[in-house]
């Protein structure tokens, strides 16, 4: 089929970049956010799927918005067969959902019909599920409700993060959108309507959702800190200023000391917090305006003295 691909970020290049190889399809354009700010000097920069689609020499359509005529006017020059879409950031008009003769084919990362929305790997993290997966489903106007085409499972480790989950998920669906891309074209695959029980929404993670509540249990604390991981970031309050928490661990295991919530305990290797239960581990720590760092390497740079408390 003639497809062309829409997606943005870097979790899609695996899928555009496994499309691309596939010796049965031709991926003729690429549909991208437009370039955005980045860095210290808020450069214009092009997105991964436009940077991977340039260095492959294909055609690359950057509309403000999907709904613009002119995209829309050169999407049906291009006539596609198949849009398959991961992780692109614009809502898809009804008006362009019609223009590939087999409409567009998202790649979502969730087993539909949970965690319909911008954010299911973090919130399936952050509830503590065992085991999610990827689902790709043909478009419709409703958010993430299509029918779907076919699923693959992926184990949530104890110690993934949202960032640790997503790459492994990426290549993994990778692999399922090329399948449905071969199934649509030889007309073996067909969608199935998604259940109505089951339904659950994954907004995205606002900064004010990823400050952590000591007085929540250390369980509730560890998902917080892995389910933000890396973007928004898990955040507290020291001395006035944010701290961004990258990693920690339970201390269960290890005896950690007794601590109320938010309070610190320093040893020589390790930096230890209190929560609702048990204290955590705090591994690594990103202070205000400075790079990541070891937290023990944090703590003596602070000098915490007895006493001293994370939080408000």
């Amino acid at each position: 089929m003639r497809l062309v691909f829409a997606g943005t970020p870097e979790v899609a290049v695996p899928a555009l970049d496994a499309l691309i190889a596939s010796d049965r399809h031709e991926v003729v354009a690429v549909v991208t956010r437009p370039d955005a700010p980045a860095g210290r000097g808020r450069k214009l920069v092009a997105s991964p799927v436009a940077e991977r689609a340039q260095e492959a020499g294909i055609e690359i359509l950057k509309p403000a918005r999907p709904r613009d005529e002119d995209f829309q006017a050169r999407l049906r020059e291009i006539a596609p067969d198949c849009c398959p879409v991961v992780a692109y950031g614009a809502l898809l008009p009804k008006s362009a959902l019609g223009i590939p003769a087999n409409g567009w084919v998202n790649l979502h990362f969730s087993l539909l019909p949970a965690w319909r929305g911008a954010a299911p790997v973090q919130h399936a993290v952050l509830a503590g599920d065992e085991v999610t997966g990827a689902a790709t489903f043909q478009i419709e106007e409703g958010l993430d409700s299509g029918p779907v085409f076919g699923v693959v499972t992926e184990e949530i480790r104890p110690t993934d993060t949202s960032g640790d989950l997503l790459t492994r998920l990426a290549f993994a669906g990778s692999g399922l959108l090329v399948a449905t891309m071969d199934g649509i074209e030889d007309g073996t695959l067909h969608p199935v309507p998604q259940p109505a029980e089951g339904i659950s929404l994954a907004p995205k993670i606002e900064v004010e959702d990823a400050k952590v509540d000591w007085t929540a249990p250390a369980l509730r604390v560890d998902r917080v800190i892995r389910g933000c991981a890396p973007a928004p970031g898990a955040w507290t309050v020291f001395r006035g200023e944010r701290l961004k928490l990258m990693s920690a661990v339970s201390a269960a295991d290890h005896a950690g000391p007794d601590l109320a919530p938010g309070e610190l305990a320093v040893t020589k290797k390790a930096v230890y917090a209190g929560t609702g239960s048990h204290a955590v581990e705090l591994l690594w720590v990103q202070p205000q305006g400075k790079k990541p760092m070891k937290a023990a390497d944090w703590a003596r740079g602070v000098r915490i003295e007895t006493g001293g408390r994370l939080g408000d």
